[in-house]
């Protein structure tokens, strides 16, 4: 089964914009550092889905970098998916462009990998899954 898993809004200040959903009264759920993809992460559940902020700690960072072109805004959509494995290999096998062909682990030590724009309507496609979920299958 797939779900929207999450949103990722690039932002300049995750102090600054956690305000705004703070004053909706969400909350930040958790908030870590991601080193290999230079970001700070906070995520804010909503619903079944979560609104995930990216800060960058670098500024050639991918995030640091889409700011600096778009400014702040929806940096991608993540799906959730069960078989994360199964679901690159199809992608793949059917011509989709894949950012990267490594599964990486991300906050929250969930599984991902991003499909690129290109083959995803013009949205950086993040597709997801629970590392639990994977220990279970093997």
């Amino acid at each position: 089964m797939m779900k929207i898993d999450h949103l990722g809004i690039a932002v300049n200040s995750i102090q600054t914009a956690r305000a705004f959903y703070e004053a909706l009264g969400l909350t930040v759920a958790q908030e870590e550092t991601v080193e290999h993809e230079q970001v700070r992460t906070a995520m804010i559940p909503v619903g079944e889905s979560r609104i995930e902020l990216l800060e960058p700690t670098n500024a050639n960072s991918t995030v640091g970098r889409f700011l600096t072109k778009r400014g702040e805004g929806l940096h991608h959509v993540a799906l959730h998916v069960d078989d994360i494995a199964a679901t690159l290999e199809t992608l793949k096998s059917n011509g989709v462009r894949i950012v990267s062909e490594d599964v990486q682990v991300g906050a929250g030590g969930h599984l991902y990998f991003f499909v690129h724009p290109s083959s995803a309507g013009g949205v950086l496609l993040e597709i997801c899954q629970d590392q639990d979920q994977e220990r279970e299958r093997v």
